[in-house]
Parts: C-alpha cells; sequence; structure tokens
C-alpha cells in the first residue's frame, strides 16, 4: 500500500542505502553539495504531528529535512516546530501571504513579516517556500519582485526561485501522486518537466521510485518534497485522503485548463 510511513521508510533506507546523502534547503544555499545528494523537503499543510512522526523516522535513520510550516491553525503547531527542530531538521515559512490577503501587496508583505518574526521566535528561520492554494488565483510568489526581496529579510532562499533545476531533479507528491505535474496548478517546474519527461524520468508510485533508485536512474542530486499528513498508517485516514485527493484532482484539471490564476 503507497502513502504510508512504512512505505516512507522504505524510499529513505533507499536513498540512504545507494548513497544519497540528505541535506536542508539551507545547506545547500549554503553550498553543501555532496556528491550524491537529496533534499528532503515538507509542507506541513495539515495535521502537524503526522509531520512529527515522519520527523523521527528521518531522524532514527540519520536523515535530516527541511519542513515548511503555514501560519494557519491547521499547520501552525509551537510543540511540533520546536520538536521537529531539536531533532536536527530545518523549519521554515510555507508563506501564502497573496492568498490570505486577496492579492494586497502592502498587506501581504506585513502579513509575511509578521508570520516569520512570530516564527523566529520559536526557531531559526533561514528559508521560505510558498504554499500553493490552487483554488486561489492568486500566486503567493508573486509578492517578490524588483520592490520586495525575502533576502532583505535575512532570507537565504526560496526553493522555486534558487534551486538550480537544471542539475537538481525534482520529485513532489503534490496530488497524491509522483507524477502529479499532470496537475498541479503551482507545484511544478515548467520547461525542466519537459526536459525529464522526454527523459523518462516520471514516477507514478512510491515503488516506481524505488526500483528507479534500484536501478541507478534517479539523478545524483534530487529535491523530494512530501506532504506528510497524507502518509498514513491508519486505513480510514488513508483512504480519506485518497479519495480527498482524487476530487481534488479533478478540480486542478479544471484550474489548469481555464488558466485563470493571476497575481
Amino acid at each position: 500500500m503507497d502513502f504510508t510511513r512504512k512505505k516512507y521508510k522504505e524510499l529513505i533506507s533507499a536513498l540512504k542505502g545507494y548513497g544519497y546523502r540528505s541535506i536542508t534547503f539551507s545547506e545547500y544555499m549554503q553550498g553543501v553539495r555532496p556528491e550524491k545528494f537529496v533534499i528532503l523537503r515538507h509542507d506541513v499543510d495539515l495535521l502537524p504531528y503526522h509531520s512529527l512522526a515522519v520527523s523521527r523516522i528521518e531522524h532514527e535513520n540519520g536523515m535530516k529535512a527541511s519542513y515548511y510550516f503555514r501560519a494557519v491553525p491547521e499547520s501552525w503547531n509551537e510543540e511540533v516546530i520546536k520538536t521537529i527542530h531539536s531533532l536536527g531538521h530545518e523549519v521554515g515559512y510555507h508563506y501564502e501571504s497573496l492568498t490570505t490577503c486577496k492579492g494586497d501587496m502592502e498587506a501581504a508583505l506585513k502579513d509575511f513579516k509578521m508570520n516569520l518574526t512570530t516564527l523566529r521566535e520559536l526557531v531559526p528561520v533561514q528559508t521560505i517556500c510558498m504554499h500553493g492554494s490552487p483554488k486561489s488565483p492568486y500566486d503567493s510568489k508573486l509578492l517578490w519582485g524588483k520592490d520586495n526581496s525575502y533576502r532583505d529579510l535575512n532570507i537565504i532562499g526560496e526553493p522555486y526561485f534558487d534551486v538550480d533545476f537544471s542539475d537538481v531533479f525534482y520529485l513532489t507528491d503534490t496530488g497524491r501522486q509522483w507524477d502529479s505535474f499532470k496537475v498541479s496548478v503551482r507545484d511544478k517546474i515548467g520547461d525542466y518537466q519537459e526536459v525529464w519527461n522526454r527523459e523518462g524520468l516520471v514516477f507514478h508510485s512510491t515503488d516506481d521510485i524505488l526500483r528507479g533508485i534500484g536501478q541507478g536512474r534517479i539523478p545524483p542530486h534530487v529535491m523530494i518534497t512530501t506532504h506528510p499528513q497524507r502518509w498514513n498508517e491508519s486505513y480510514g485516514l488513508w483512504l480519506k485522503e485518497l479519495l480527498l485527493q482524487k476530487s481534488k484532482n479533478v478540480i486542478k484539471r479544471v484550474l489548469v485548463k481555464a488558466g485563470n490564476h493571476k497575481c
């Protein structure tokens, strides 16, 4: 059964067994580049205790990761944030300010700064990552431009701007499938995805990825993004997430075809 913590443990064990060293996103931005590396990125959209469970699995297996928390009650849990940081993982801010502020740039920047300051009162924060908010017409990455820079706030990196995807292969479980670029509204890498498709680097299930690792097909530099709320041991929660994501993917296909997203 896919998208269980047992399956996730198989994934990180395979990466470790085939020589991948885990680095945090902030380490990547500071120039840490082993010969084979994986950046394990987790977007904590919901159910933060699921992220805590995943962080403990990684810690027990000598792996570290980067966890991005939204500034909403269903993600923000101060006990979980502090504990994940104490296990040696990175914590960052999963911002969605243009969505929450309905496209108002000035209000969004103020919201971003306020939430970043609050998170930094709990743990050090060096990197950020946009939350896609697929049903929103606003792309929060557009908060950054010639007048606003996250680097002015002592942020050293944002994956969608700062990862060299000509060198780093990207996998995400958005949509509860690894070939989610077909339905993803914002969590996709544009032109590079077309290159990976032509090279046959398309994987649907976690078992597909495991086979790819074993066959040496996964490139030596990779970022893997997961949403821990969907990696469940409880069959009831697992089935609920499956059905929910299937319905969401239908909506996403409509949104992608409509192309009605904006700043």
